[in-house]
């Protein structure tokens, strides 16, 4: 898994599966090099086995409030943020609503700053509609079903890391929102660091369900009992509170103290670090096609485990929103 099933026991946040973030992207556009792609995936649309699915549609869960944070100087907290939430589900229609916040209204956990777009159509049957915000183009959006471009050995991952070549997420289908932004609006200096999350209400009350930057951490390092504590806070804790713990489960696994403490740093904070200047290839950025499997397994085993053999998904188009359309 990449961020999917990132709760306790590998279920979905909530029990929902609508609240479970699978994965976020950012990299340079391949159609204009002055705009940057920022991508967050969820709603992951089937389980491979052992994993239970839970009933939901395809829907973006009603009400949540889904971000893209962007920390500009390092702090590992937002100094830019993307807000989007979604109508209720009816006769097979959605609508969503987005903002764009800077300085310390990005830092409210509710939508805050510029509304970007309004009620414009979630799509469900594949076909992509962009929406130019403001008709200018500068800046284009989508919000809808997709194929789910991350690929997997899950059955071997969970049986010793014998990979067996099958890829459990071919086929798969998630709920994407996509970006396309000048650079420009995601501060002047070329290194920033993304991370996204869900939220719900409930009772009145904004409750974090999920949350992440860096692929493949929650789910595997954290054991059940934190994972859902983890998904509810946020990365300006994460030092204070994974240094520790995570490093010494790096140690078990082959690392001295010192490498491991190194290695930690490497994913803590949890916020994608991008250095905008430079190609995006993870772990500076992250394509749809890095094979993300390999390299965070190869890291929490100290070289241990080799790569998977899966290879990227090959329905990606090479235009706006960048993910292939949903299998039928």
């Amino acid at each position: 898994m990449s961020n999917h099933f990132s709760a306790d026991n590998f279920k979905f946040p909530g029990d929902d599966r609508r609240l479970d973030l699978t994965d976020v992207y950012a990299f340079t556009s391949p159609e204009d090099p002055d705009k940057t792609v920022l991508i967050i995936d969820s709603n992951p649309t089937s389980a491979p086995p052992p994993i239970q699915e839970t009933a939901a549609g395809p829907e973006f869960y009603p009400g949540a409030v889904y971000r893209i944070n962007i920390d500009t100087d390092g702090d590992a907290r937002a100094d830019v943020a993307f807000t989007f939430i979604f109508s209720e589900y009816e006769n097979g229609s959605q609508t969503g609503t987005a903002w764009y916040a800077t300085g310390s209204e990005a830092r409210q956990p509710e939508p805050a700053g510029q509304v970007l777009a309004e009620s414009f159509p979630v799509s469900f049957d594949g076909t992509a509609r962009p929406v130019a915000v403001d008709g200018s183009g500068e800046i284009r959006m989508f919000a809808g079903l997709r194929g789910d471009p991350f690929f997997a050995d899950v059955e071997g991952a969970l049986h010793g890391f014998a990979w067996t070549g099958h890829d459990d997420f071919a086929g798969n289908k998630v709920d994407s929102v996509a970006l396309e932004v000048p650079a420009n609006l995601l501060g002047s200096d070329p290194t920033i660091g993304v991370w996204a999350s869900i939220s719900r209400r409930r009772d009145g009350v904004l409750e974090q369900m999920d949350r992440g930057g860096n692929p493949t951490i929650n789910p595997f390092i954290n054991p059940d009992g934190e994972k859902d504590l983890y998904n509810s806070r946020q990365p300006a804790d994460d030092v204070a509170n994974y240094l520790g713990p995570w490093s010494q489960v790096l140690q078990n696994s082959g690392y001295s103290p010192e490498e491991a403490k190194v290695a930690a740093m490497e994913v803590l904070p949890d916020v994608l670090r991008y250095d905008r200047s430079k190609p995006a290839a993870y772990p500076n950025g992250r394509k749809l096609t890095d094979d993300i499997y390999s390299y965070r397994f190869g890291w929490l085993t100290h070289g241990q485990v080799g790569p998977t053999g899966l290879r990227p998904h090959d329905d990606l188009p090479a235009h706006f929103p960048y993910l292939g359309p949903p299998n039928a």
